[in-house]
């Protein structure tokens, strides 16, 4: 009878995602820059809210995140009645294809793109649409050229992660003017508070009706372990996430560190400038090297090396060195490596590292 139980179609089709190793065999003390982490982790002001929801673990949490939202809207100029909050903005993603994809709908996205998205678009049996990017940067000419009437969620990452590039404001707004009527666009600022002055598309969400921005607070916020995102959009597209995700979705802990977390914008300023400099320098003094990156306006930047041999094999150096950066080839980048901008202790021994690799003094 087993060979009669199949999930729905779409899903045998998707490869597990990975995340980025933690671990090296025979090494204790490694860094780990391989999951776009921040290094100085969580604010003090999010540690300690932490800290007081231990005496509420019995309670269930709210099912409006009314606080959150408000927190999230004061901040950034929103209106709190179109935000809604997710494990992660994986779970808005999720919501997005679940509510607006299926069986004969199409779902884009750029080559380099979020893994996620073709996952999400899988499960709900629609087909993933993967469109050619331009010198590691989206191509809005391209991406109009793969969209007809079966294009539902049109998914870009600004900046996109692996490459750390972006494209202007400009070109996101003649992306969302030329989309076909049935489609949404869907702005993934997981990255966003890295760029100085950027709103992650805010504005063309209020200007627009079918432009969606998510975010989350796994990134600058220092809260990965945590688990919490947010979307936010036209009513019309919150009103039906709303109604398939779960009552109980965050807990007490992720609504109350999250709350504190985004009224702590002096410690988000710091960690972004901080970032800027180190990835300059690291950038910088990679390229020296003789491997180059393009621009990055995330943290971290993408190595590139002359080959996948190359590639795989500053990797092993690096490992041998407790020094864990990501492998991209699952990105279709097979000979460049993705690393995280760590302290600046870190961003000198990986230089160092790849300096002794490639044999300069």
């Amino acid at each position: 009878m087993s060979d009669q139980i199949r999930p729905q179609p779409g899903i045998l089709d998707i490869a597990l995602y990975e995340g980025g190793k933690a671990h090296v065999a025979g090494v204790a003390n490694v860094v780990k820059l391989s999951s776009n982490e921040n290094p100085f982790g969580p604010s003090d002001k999010a540690k300690e809210a932490f800290g007081r929801t231990i005496h509420s673990l019995h309670r269930y949490p709210v099912t409006d995140h009314a606080d959150l939202r408000t927190a999230i809207a004061e901040v950034h100029g929103l209106d709190a009645g179109r935000i809604i909050c997710g494990v992660g903005s994986d779970e808005i993603i999720t919501f997005l294809c679940q509510a607006y994809a299926g069986p004969r709908d199409e779902v884009v996205f750029t080559e380099h793109g979020f893994l996620m998205y073709r996952i999400s678009a899988l499960a709900v049996g629609a087909t993933p649409v993967e469109v050619a990017e331009r010198e590691r940067t989206a191509d809005v000419d391209a991406i109009l050229a793969a969209c007809n009437r079966r294009t539902k969620l049109v998914f870009i990452a600004n900046p996109n992660n692996p490459t750390g590039t972006m494209i202007s404001a400009a070109e996101i707004a003649r992306l969302a003017e030329a989309l076909p009527p049935e489609a949404l666009l869907v702005l993934d600022g997981a990255y966003a508070e890295y760029v100085e002055g950027y709103d992650g598309g805010a504005s063309l969400v209020d200007a627009r009706d079918n432009v969606v921005m998510t975010r989350t607070f796994s990134k600058i916020y220092g809260l990965g372990g945590l688990r919490i995102g947010w979307g936010y959009g036209p009513r019309h597209v919150i009103d039906v996430l709303n109604r398939i995700r779960g009552p109980f979705n965050l807990s007490t802990t992720q609504l109350d560190v999250a709350e504190a977390a985004v009224r702590d914008q002096d410690f988000v300023a710091k960690c972004r400038t901080e970032n800027a400099r180190m990835r300059s320098w690291l950038a910088g003094a990679l390229a020296e090297l003789g491997v180059p990156s393009d621009t990055s306006m995330a943290n971290f930047i993408l190595a590139r090396f002359a080959n996948v041999a190359e590639a795989e094999a500053c990797d092993a150096f690096l490992q041998g060195q407790g020094l864990i950066v990501r492998r991209v080839a699952s990105y279709k980048l097979p000979h460049c490596l993705r690393i995280t901008i760590g302290d600046e202790a870190s961003c000198r021994q990986v230089a160092h590292a790849v300096a002794q690799f490639k044999g300069v003094k």
